[in-house]
């Protein structure tokens, strides 16, 4: 199971689940948090159809709408998650199939269907661009709690929220143990009332601050607080992708005979 070292554990990712704590969580370690973060409520499954927004350096803008299913893991095994892209014609059936394992490197699976076949993404291509956006195969894949260390940056911190509301939160840091990491630390701002991260600044191996996630709206979907609106900046780069949810519900019945490499490449066609 991955956890959220940026904003999401992928576009599957922006099922931030609630997970409300009591007086006596307060005092969670660093390493606490970040774990109830990776345990939070997601349901069984879920389905979403979501807009894809994705800026360039002089403003210009491609709209992409997809898919995406995901399948909470039994235990013991990791989650799985199923991207497929609707449209417009030039990436229309495009998909990637992502296995989390516990306990070994997570499993990810590009369909191309102008080749017509299915290629899998290797461990050093996981930071790189997702479909052109300013997100990572990794950011899709999610990231494992043993792969990094993790601190307060700030105890008493607060997220704005989109109407302006100031709640409190923890300055989370996080730093990857792999010395060749390109974005070995992020610090995002978990809520404490609800286990979720309203915000992330993700830094390169230059110690410059390159992306940044900000969540624009939160609602209530099937009884879990869910992300309907994200935007990811790269303040290299000088592009952002922006993410909406335009429909999303959870626990409808899938099963992991729809996580299939065959089902990959049959529900593209």
């Amino acid at each position: 199971m991955a956890v959220v070292h940026v904003l999401l554990a992928a576009l599957l990712f922006l099922l931030l689940g609630s997970d409300p704590i009591g007086q006596a969580d307060r005092g969670l370690t660093p390493d606490a948090v970040a774990r109830r973060l990776q345990e939070r409520d997601l349901g069984r499954d879920s389905r979403a159809d979501m807009r894809m927004r994705i800026y360039d350096r002089q403003g210009r803008v491609r709209e992409r709408t997809l898919l995406i299913l995901r399948l909470r893991g039994k235990a013991g095994e990791g989650d799985k998650a199923l991207i497929r892209f609707l449209s417009p014609n030039d990436i229309k059936g495009t998909a990637l199939l992502v296995w989390e394992h516990p306990n070994a490197d997570d499993e990810r699976f590009l369909y191309l269907p102008a080749l017509g076949r299915v290629r899998r993404i290797a461990g050093e291509e996981k930071q790189q661009s997702f479909v052109g956006s300013d997100l990572s195969y990794e950011d899709i894949g999610g990231r494992d709690l043993a792969d990094y260390t993790y601190a307060y940056a700030d105890e008493n911190a607060a997220w704005t929220a989109p109407d302006g509301a100031k709640l409190p939160a923890w300055a989370l840091e996080s730093r990857a143990k792999d010395r060749n990491a390109d974005f070995p630390r992020s610090v995002s701002l978990v809520l404490k009332d609800r286990f979720v991260i309203g915000h992330s600044d993700i830094y390169n191996q230059r110690n410059e601050r390159a992306k940044i996630f900000d969540v624009r709206r939160l609602d209530r979907v099937d009884g879990i607080l869910t992300v309907l609106d994200l935007v990811v900046s790269n303040e290299i780069q000088k592009t952002r992708t922006e993410l909406t949810t335009t429909s999303i519900r959870y626990n409808v019945g899938l099963t992991d005979n729809d996580f299939t490499r065959r089902q990959l490449e049959q529900g593209s066609q």
